[in-house]
Order: structure tokens, then sequence, then C-alpha cells
């Protein structure tokens, strides 16, 4: 089955994301500290420590995606409450960054952004049924439960 295989990508690359987010906001707080020049007023420790905070919390959401993902492969089943919310927000947060990837970084970057979100949404939807019964399969007729756009029996008197 395909689901796995997803699972451990998703995994791998959120938690890739997570280093590379983490390292990139931390690296753009070193320069502007060590510009030390104001932009618009602002004071440069403030904005060095601001990326930097910034970097290490949104680096934790994605490692935390990430280990919802991996517990995902780990189980191979669904993620449900809050991990499955984690990782519907990350699907949300990739189509944000390729948005902005194209308008300010490029093309490379935005196919690498949606290739992420692909990866998401799959993750998501290769485990939208519960592995232990088939797609499609539920209470029918023959359960007593009849089919969601059948009326229900009438009454019978005593």
């Amino acid at each position: 089955m395909v689901r796995r295989p997803v699972a451990w990508a998703v995994a791998l690359v959120l938690f890739a994301e997570a280093l590379g987010v983490a390292a990139l906001n931390w690296f753009l707080g070193v320069v502007v500290d060590r510009q030390d020049m104001s932009l618009a007023g602002l004071d440069p420790h403030v904005m060095a420590v601001s990326s930097k905070t910034g970097g290490i919390v949104f680096g934790l959401y994605f490692a935390l995606c990430g280990l919802v993902a991996l517990l995902v492969a780990v189980r191979d089943r669904a993620p449900a409450g809050l991990g499955r919310v984690l990782l519907i927000s990350a699907a949300v947060v990739h189509g944000l960054l390729g948005a902005v990837a194209w308008g300010l970084v490029g093309p490379t970057a935005f196919l690498v952004v949606v290739a992420a979100l692909g990866l998401v949404v799959l993750l998501l939807m290769t485990y939208d049924h519960r592995p232990e019964e088939p797609a499609g399969a539920g209470p029918g007729p023959e359960d007593g439960a009849g089919s969601p756009v059948t009326p229900p029996a009438a009454p019978t008197a005593p």
C-alpha cells in the first residue's frame, strides 16, 4: 500500500522544513543584529530577537507537524483530533507560503513548497477512511440502518 511511504516522506519533509526555517530565521536575525541599522525607527536588537524567536516558534510548529506525520507512519492509522488539525493547518500554511514564494522568490521555490503541500494533502487523503474497513463500507440495509437517501421504516402497530 502507498500510505506508509507517503507518511514517512511527509515526516521527513516537515522535519527538514522545521530545521531549514529555524536556521534561516536565525541567520537573518544574526545579519540584522550585526548590521546595527534601524529600519523605520525600529531597534535592530528587537528585530533580531523577533526574527530568531519567530524562527524557533515556526520551526517547532513544523517539527510538531512532522511528529504527527511520523506517528501516522509508525501506527499506520489516520491522524485524529489535534493531529489532523495540525496537518490541515500545515497544508494551509504551505498554500500561503507557495503564493508568497511565487511572488517574492520565483517559480522554483513555489514548486518546492507546492510539492510539500501536495505530500501533506496526499497524507490526509490516503488516511481518509478507517483501515479495517474498505472505502465506502458501512452499515447497510442488511444491518437495519438503511441508506441515507431512503426514508425510515414506518412504525408498526403492536
